[in-house]
């Protein structure tokens, strides 16, 4: 790339934009502004990188977290200086406990025009707190070859932090000095010889020297081998893997399938897991844990485990967590930080090593031959199973939980699959099915918030294969600035909206059994159901509308999905009714559950 010497910000900007396209970068998500003009210029000229424009702030940055997660790699995210970048905050946040790599560059004025009531300027300096896992102030733009070694240099920093030990946001704050545009001033032409393409021949992603040093963090060998010589002596262990959205999701199946094959444990795996949709790979899968632990039957008792291996955090299920924490078993949590992912402060143990490094010692070892608590496991599952799918494959009313049941037998393989949290979150812990299709499921699990759900969607399939949102009314509404992404958008988004007037999920919160006959307040602060008409919001941003009718109709219309653009499917559920629903679902008949071991 050819360098832009036309001033000291085209050339700072331009030298900031090819080095981050040296070391990986294709994606920026950049927002409008003045104090901006040098970073955007620089990279929407930039012929490696991809500049998306976004007006919204908020929806600009979820839009970068859904690239980022479905690639694993940074994302740029650019804007103005003031409030603009405080719009990022919700997804720094997400991105910081999801562990998604971002680079958020935020211009600011130089130092001499803040504190001074000069317009649009506000104090910038570690503007998201703690939650980046770096931070620097880069250096105003000077046209010396020094000062741009320094801004190659801190940039390399910048991106191998966004991703090493573990990935999250990097926060750059870049002070800007007039002129912001891209004027010819000849005050940089002097440097035109010594800045060629030689520049940055040493900038490179740094993956192979940075991995020996993360490895230094793990738990050491004999450690390791007194941990796996306690499993392999356990007849009663449990594996719980949590929410795990790996980019590499088959290698991460496998390594649970051996790890689980090795002990001879069950495995209860979260729906936001892709074991579910691997099933083929893990023979002791389990997935109706849920409904096998109903407090008020004999089965949850006899069920309890002496060992458990913690996959990441704790799966959504409010029963599991109640069971454990009654319990109490002895539980080990892998995760490569060692990081504290224990909300029932139980006999946990951190285990600072990646599930793929376990699996390695493992991989000598002898596989075990089962025993009568995994017996015991597995047939429960199997009844529990058999009975779920008649009831959902023979129930005709809109029933919102029926519709992630619906997608893991209907949709293409390898689909992504955007989950809202709430209460399309919790159906599908409850209701997906395993299968063998791939399907890619994803979800804002760091800060389990509604915000940008719609962006972060666009996002995963920008530039992807074509995907499925399922989502409440009330989480897309949150987020309708998101459609303004969709004139830049590459690829095909389906938004399956569970349109049942309000949130769904405070039905299940004691707080609405308080209100008495005739209190609005319940309804009006908590629910708050709106009254947006969908079809009319989708004509506003050009969005093809259906409203399904019938389950046969959301068959058909998920079977053969568009190729391209952005189409809402609107499915109206009785709130109340669903609610009921799931009661039912999640209390089995008693002879289902075993009396006795």
């Amino acid at each position: 790339m050819t360098f832009d010497f036309r001033n000291t910000n085209t050339l700072w900007a331009s030298v900031l934009a090819a080095t981050l396209a040296r070391l990986g970068l294709s994606t920026a998500v950049i927002s409008p502004g003045s104090r901006s003009t040098p970073l955007t210029v620089a990279l929407v000229a930039h012929p490696g990188i991809e500049a998306v424009p976004v007006l919204d702030e908020r929806s600009a940055a979820f839009f970068a977290l859904g690239v980022a997660r479905r690639t694993g790699l940074p994302v740029v995210l650019v804007c103005t200086s003031g409030t603009a970048g405080a719009n990022y905050y919700p997804a720094v946040i997400e991105a910081r406990e999801s562990r998604i790599p971002l680079l958020v560059l935020t211009a600011d004025r130089p130092p001499e025009l803040r504190d001074c009531a000069s317009g649009q300027t506000i104090d910038q300096h570690k503007l998201f707190g703690s939650f980046p896992v770096w931070y620097a102030e880069l250096a105003v733009p000077v046209a010396e070859e020094g000062m741009l070694r320094y801004l190659r240099q801190t940039l390399v920093q910048a991106w191998e932090r966004s991703l090493y030990p573990v990935a999250g946001p990097v926060h750059l704050n870049c002070p800007f000095r007039d002129p912001l545009a891209p004027i010819a001033d000849n005050s940089v032409a002097h440097l035109a010889g010594a800045l060629g393409e030689g520049f940055l021949a040493a900038v490179g992603p740094l993956a192979a020297a940075i991995a020996p040093a993360a490895e230094s963090m793990l738990a050491p060998e004999s450690t390791i081998a007194r941990l796996l010589e306690t499993w392999q002596g356990c007849d009663r262990g449990l594996i719980v893997a949590g929410p795990a959205q790996p980019v590499d999701p088959a290698a991460y199946c496998k390594a649970v399938a051996e790890l689980s094959r090795r002990l001879g444990w069950p495995v209860l795996a979260d729906g936001l897991s892709p074991l579910r949709n691997a099933a083929a790979l893990n023979p002791y899968l389990v997935s109706t844990y849920e409904l096998a632990l109903e407090p008020t039957h004999l089965a949850a008792k006899t069920l309890v485990p002496d060992q458990v291996v913690q996959l990441g955090p704790l799966p959504t299920g409010k029963r599991l967590r109640e069971w454990l924490q009654i319990n109490q078993p002895r539980r080990w949590v892998i995760d490569p930080l060692g990081a504290n992912l224990d909300p029932l402060h139980g006999p946990a143990t951190p285990v600072p090593l990646s599930l793929e490094a376990l699996v390695e010692r493992l991989s000598s070892g002898p596989a075990s031959t089962g025993s009568a608590y995994l017996e015991r496991w597995l047939r429960l599952e199997q009844r529990l199973r058999h009975h779920l799918d008649a009831a959902l494959g023979q129930l005709e009313t809109l029933f919102e939980g029926k519709v992630p049941w619906l997608l893991a037998h209907c949709l293409p393989a390898t689909t992504p699959v955007v989950i809202a949290n709430s209460m399309p979150i919790r159906d599908v812990e409850w209701f997906w099915p395993p299968g063998d299709r791939g399907l890619r499921p994803y979800c804002n699990r760091g800060a389990n918030g509604i915000d940008g759900t719609l962006s972060t969607a666009l996002g995963i399939a920008h530039g992807g294969p074509p995907t499925v949102l399922v989502t409440g009314d009330l989480a897309l509404l949150h987020d309708t600035n998101g459609w303004l992404s969709l004139p830049r958008l590459r690829g095909h988004l389906t938004v399956i909206v569970l349109n049942n007037q309000g949130g769904g999920i405070f039905d299940r919160l004691p707080v609405a059994t308080v209100p008495a006959a005739g209190e609005r307040w319940f309804e009006d602060f908590f629910t708050t159901p709106q009254s947006v008409d969908l079809n009319r919001l989708c004509a506003a941003y050009g969005v093809n509308y259906e409203r399904v009718e019938t389950w046969g109709q959301l068959e058909a219309a998920l079977s053969s999905p568009l190729e391209r653009g952005v189409r809402l499917l609107e499915v109206r559920c009785d709130r109340k009714q669903s609610h009921a629903i799931r009661q039912r679902l999640l209390t089995p008949p008693a002879d289902l559950l075993p009396s006795a071991p």
